[in-house]
């Protein structure tokens, strides 16, 4: 089982997270930011992956840091959990609608950080989430993950929409990046010989 737990203490937030990479897609979600916690679950379903997350931020101030802070300990702990990347897939991609939106996520588990996103909110807010959030969880992801991510948010006018749109097609992408491939049993899938 690739399994991890992560935790990360600082005078703004105090985050512990547990990842089963193999699991059910099943979802424990703490953090103060609903909104955030159904996009999370969104990852963890669409991704199979097993997610336990607890967050204790300051969100009297706004809930930046929290949302910052859970993307870049989301991406120590999958980065902890897939191990050497002998045997995985290593790229993923997903297109997933919802009634009028329609997004595209690629992920390449390179070993290199760096995120492209193109989302244009139709809003500023979702509810008492402020979408540029989204920008930030996944930056942190890719930064500590080091990993290649590709976001395009391709139609839509519900912000919402679009924004589940966005996490449903990283979940789905992550996950095929994250499959073990038959063919690759115990190869680095990279001609460097390392991730």
């Amino acid at each position: 089982m690739r399994t991890a737990t992560v935790k990360r203490d600082t005078l703004e937030t105090q985050i512990e997270i547990s990842v089963n990479l193999d699991g059910e897609g099943g979802a424990k979600l703490e953090t103060g930011v609903p909104f955030f916690e159904h996009m999370l679950d969104q990852i963890a379903r669409h991704g199979m992956i097993d997610l336990e997350i607890k967050a204790n931020g300051d969100n009297h101030i706004d809930d930046h840091h929290t949302v910052e802070d859970v993307g870049i300990t989301l991406g120590q702990a999958i980065s902890k959990a897939v191990g050497d990347k002998k045997g995985i897939t290593r790229y993923g991609h997903a297109y997933v609608p919802l009634d009028e939106a329609l997004s595209r996520v690629v992920i390449d588990l390179s070993g290199r950080p760096g995120l492209v996103f193109n989302a244009d909110f139709t809003r500023e807010q979702i509810g008492n989430f402020e979408t540029e959030l989204v920008f930030e969880f996944f930056q942190g992801f890719v930064n500590h993950a080091n990993a290649t991510v590709h976001i395009d948010c391709l139609r839509g006018h519900n912000s919402h929409h679009q924004a589940e749109t966005i996490f449903k097609a990283f979940g789905r992408a992550l996950r095929m990046a994250l499959t073990a491939d038959v063919r690759m049993e115990g190869k680095m899938p990279s001609t460097k010989g390392s991730l």
